[in-house]
């Protein structure tokens, strides 16, 4: 899995702010507001609470998806 592209620092503070408040059920509520910013035909926001979901997700994982230094 690649690591999901961010375009700033606030996907990782609204990440970060979903995760404490939703915890496992996280990636849903970011989901859902992907949804919501799609019916209502704002592709940015689409896009941008999408990767937020991928970054949720990415971070979910336990393995190690790239290389440690």
């Amino acid at each position: 899995m690649p690591a999901p592209f961010l375009a700033d620092r606030a996907a990782v503070d609204d990440a970060h702010a979903l995760i404490a408040q939703h915890g496992e059920e996280a990636g849903y509520a970011a989901a859902a507001r992907a949804e919501q910013y799609r019916v209502l035909g704002n592709h940015i926001h689409f896009a941008r609470w999408r990767q937020i979901e991928r970054l949720i997700t990415y971070l979910s994982v336990e393995d190690v998806l790239d290389t440690v230094h």
